[in-house]
């Protein structure tokens, strides 16, 4: 295989306790790892790049499934590539998290009766970095506790000063090319954060809500409008028309008097509107919708606002002062206090936009902002794509990225908050605007003031592929370790990160993609599917599972359920399943080291190896090839299930077991298959060790006597291949599978030993008699051996002497019983199946049903018309 294990000096004189304990084992690995430095990049080294950046987690966040999913897959990337030779980065660090972490502070605040004003943003902002320092980054402790193997010497935080630095120089020169503006325009506006909000942070979900139709004008001076938000109609400048619907071409032009107010607006027409939907007529507020807003600016109307920014009510009247859903319903009585109300519909289920973060309804309000003009940055994102400088695996989920980067608004980057990047814009006294980069000073002086709005949250975690390698300074970090070679995330931030990172890395790294690949994954979600949520019950902490079954058990589960850019189902018995799955690693290790299995010195030559021997390392070999080729099209799931079943039915199920024979027989034969042994799990550790660190970790060394699995050598495909050995294998275990189910349907106790007379003379299975007998627990034939049951079995005869083992006349009697029911079931599926009365009103799936029952009772009675057959005469 690979002169890996040659390398390594003789391996201790160390016996592995009974069982595997995982909570002994993970924390003092991972600490030796990370002061060994094995997790360490090197700038210089001439070693080539592999990077992978952490999406960066919230610094309020704590690990949590997805965390834990996403991190496996990246550790396990990395990991093989660190064994392989790669100079190996993987980049951790921690977003700021802007209105999440001014959220958490606030609340702390509240608890003292305090608010934000009450300490000024100076010292709130002190407060929340002191916040961090005490209380932020726990998931740093937890990724640990998975085995992240991040450079941890390069950790980074958003709103450290290397990163503010590249944020001020790319607001800056995005300034100067004129890809930054302040506008007044329709936002996303939370009341509860206080904060404009992007498109993509606002989540929409069916409300049940009010449609009310209501009357403007008088007479035939008047048109029907419908609204869900009747408090906005006290904002409303006009009412729009399209300019082919005949109903309202003698109202286009006029004036109408709006209702509870001493205004009176015009009727315009526009193709905007939709004729076919509801009266043809809509109210237009160009404060408080974006639709309104484009219509206002095509007509040249005035826009009203009428709340503020807690979503109060704020123009004179009786309803100054309310809050817009108490509002709401005071205009509607209103309105119908005037005879004004046309028709009324509740409940009328309708999508409504909610903030992300707290789930309060979004508020559209004229707002003056700062904007990204996306629209050069989008489409050289879209072209690297369709350019083929960067990969989006799987390749179906380019249709998304497109659809979102072919499509995308100017991007609203400001923020109403204390904590984050502070925009670097300065106003003076006479209307100046001065935009001032890292290195310039900002004027000052009497009527000078910074613009107190802070820098959306993606705009510097945007930045993060090439911030955190010293960007804007040409660094040797820089130079070496980007672009990224892969950036591993899901798919439900598609939009959020990985667009605006495509748009920044572009533009700011001369037109050079953050990234060779962007791997997409799907979500966790519980055993049935159904998404993971603390309101719905099936929330899971990963730690809890971690401390219950171990690291490794948590990883594997969430690996061999990866498939690209699908969701990943996941249940506590799979992980339990998985945590046997280490168990019986560590058990097979241990039979391995007792019975003298090695790693030293060369291989032996196949010459003298048994056809066991040559059948495993071929198959493993085979295997290798297999992982490689997975690995590299990043399919978790199909590698993990390939090393499991290899693993566990291949080299535990079959070749320790057929070794042990062997081992008990002793001499030279024994001794190739000790080191054959000792190469196939020093392999098969290897292997495993990306997705399992320390149970492989543990076991590896053991065996081997290296320092560590962390820097062995990836194994390679030697090429060695006996598909003859493959074939006699094969052959060995369909015998022991034949034998062993007959035996199960007589009712044989696994243990139970039975005489037995094999005839193999001129089969390939001749010289596997002893693994035959050992495994199928037979016995020689004795004197008074008579064969009550043979089998004919690949070429092969075995015969069994099954007097005085079972109940000849009991079990033929049992047999019967179920052979009856069999044919009871078939006659009664055959019977329905032949009414045509009844496949003429029966649904598919029933019909599809009793079609199943049908196939099933006649493979049970041929199953018990064979077993009838082998049974010896009562």
């Amino acid at each position: 295989m690979t002169d890996n294990a040659q390398q390594q000096p003789p391996a201790p004189d160390t016996e592995l306790p009974t069982q595997y304990a995982p909570a002994d084992v993970e924390g003092p690995l991972y600490e030796r790892w990370v002061e060994r430095g094995y997790f360490d990049a090197d700038a210089k080294s001439d070693k080539p790049p592999y990077t992978i950046v952490i999406p960066p987690p919230n610094v309020t966040g704590s690990l949590h499934l997805g965390h834990a999913f996403e991190h496996t897959l990246i550790d396990a990337l990395t990991r093989r590539k660190r064994m392989q030779g790669y100079e190996t980065l993987w980049q951790p660090g921690m977003d700021h998290a802007g209105i999440a972490t001014q959220n958490v502070v606030e609340r702390e605040l509240a608890k003292e009766g305090k608010s934000r004003h009450d300490l000024g943003r100076e010292a709130f902002v002190e407060r929340v970095w002191q916040w961090k320092a005490e209380s932020g980054g726990q998931i740093s402790g937890q990724m640990r506790r998975l085995g992240d193997g991040v450079a941890w010497s390069r950790e980074r935080f958003t709103m450290d000063e290397g990163l503010s630095q590249a944020v001020q120089t790319i607001f800056k020169k995005l300034y100067d090319d004129e890809l930054i503006y302040r506008a007044e325009r329709i936002i996303n506006w939370c009341p509860r954060c206080l904060t404009a909000i992007s498109d993509i942070e606002v989540e929409y979900q069916d409300d049940d809500g009010e449609l009310v139709s209501m009357r403007y004008g008088d007479g035939e001076d008047s048109i029907v409008v419908a609204t869900t938000r009747a408090e906005t109609m006290l904002g409303d400048t006009a009412v729009a028309v399209h300019p082919d619907d005949e109903r309202y071409k003698h109202l286009v032009g006029k004036l109408i008097r709006l209702p509870l107010t001493d205004r009176s607006i015009p009727v315009v027409a526009d193709t905007h509107v939709d004729p076919e939907f509801g009266t043809g007529a809509v109210k237009v507020t160009p404060a408080h919708d974006p639709n309104d807003f484009e219509i206002g600016q095509r007509h040249d109307l005035p826009s009203i606002t009428v709340m503020d920014e807690h979503a109060v009510i704020t123009v004179h009247g009786p309803f100054q002062g309310m809050d817009r859903l108490e509002a709401r319903s005071a205009i509607v009585g209103a309105l119908r206090a005037e005879g004004r109300i046309v028709a009324e519909k509740r409940p009328y289920v309708h999508s409504v936009g909610h903030c992300s973060r707290c789930k309060t309804t979004i508020e559209p309000r004229l707002s003056m902002q700062w904007w990204v003009k996306v629209g050069p940055l989008a489409k050289a994102a879209g072209d690297a794509v369709r350019d083929g400088k960067v990969k989006i695996h799987p390749q179906e989920m380019e249709k998304r990225y497109f659809d979102w980067v072919d499509n995308l608004h100017d991007w609203c980057i400001s923020r109403q908050l204390w904590w984050g990047h502070r925009i670097p814009v300065w106003y003076g006294p006479n209307g100046e605007v001065v935009c001032v980069g890292p290195d310039e000073e900002p004027p000052s002086g009497e009527g000078w003031h910074q613009d107190t709005d802070v820098l959306d949250t993606w705009f510097s975690s945007g930045l993060w592929p090439f911030s955190t390698l010293g960007w804007p300074e040409r660094t040797e970090s820089l130079a070496k370790f980007y672009p990224n070679s892969v950036l591993v995330t899901g798919y439900d931030i598609l939009f959020f990160w990985v667009a605006r990172m495509m748009m920044f890395g572009l533009y700011a790294m001369d037109g050079t993609p953050p990234f060779h690949t962007i791997a997409l994954h799907g979500m966790v979600r519980d055993q049935f599917g159904k998404k993971m949520s603390k309101s719905f019950g099936n929330a899971v902490n990963p730690l809890d599972w971690m401390d219950k079954y171990g690291s490794d058990a948590l990883r594997f589960t969430l690996a061999r359920g990866a498939n690209p850019g699908v969701d990943v189902p996941i249940g506590e018995d799979w992980v339990q399943g998985s945590r046997n799955f280490a168990n019986k690693i560590w058990n097979a290790t241990r039979f391995a080291l007792m019975n003298g299995a090695t790693v030293q010195g060369p291989l032996p030559d196949p010459a003298k190896m048994s056809a066991t021997d040559r059948w495993i390392l071929s198959r493993l070999n085979s295997v290798v090839a297999e992982v490689d080729a997975y690995y590299d099209d990043f399919q978790f799931a199909k590698l993990a299930d390939a090393l499991f079943h290899f693993a566990w039915d291949e080299v535990f199920d079959w070749y320790v077991e057929l070794s042990k024979t062997v081992f008990q027989a002793g001499g030279e034969q024994a001794e190739v298959g000790k080191r054959v042994l000792g190469e196939v799990l020093d392999v098969t550790l290897r292997l495993l060790h990306p997705v399992v660190p320390f149970v492989t970790e543990t076991l590896w060394t053991t065996l081997t006597g290296g320092e560590s699995v962390v820097i062995a050598d990836w194994p390679a495909d030697s090429g060695f291949r006996d598909a003859a050995a493959e074939q006699e294998i094969s052959t060995l275990q369909s015998v022991i599978t034949e034998v062993r189910r007959f035996r199960a349907d007589q009712g044989l106790q696994p243990g139970q030993r039975v005489p037995a007379r094999l005839t193999l003379d001129g089969t390939a299975l001749a010289p596997h008699e002893a693994a035959i007998r050992q495994l199928l627990r037979l016995q020689p034939e004795g004197e008074s051996f008579t064969a009550t049951a043979t089998l004919p079995v690949a070429g092969a005869e075995v015969a069994l002497d099954l007097s005085g083992t079972i109940d000849v006349a009991a079990e033929r009697k049992r047999l019967a019983k179920d052979l009856a029911a069999a044919q009871k079931e078939r006659q009664q599926a055959e019977a329905k199946l032949g009414n045509e009365a009844f496949l003429a009103k029966a649904p598919d799936h029933v019909v599809d049903k009793i079609r199943t029952r049908l196939a099933k009772a006649d493979e049970d009675i041929a199953r018990i018309t064979a077993q009838l057959e082998k049974l010896p005469q009562a």
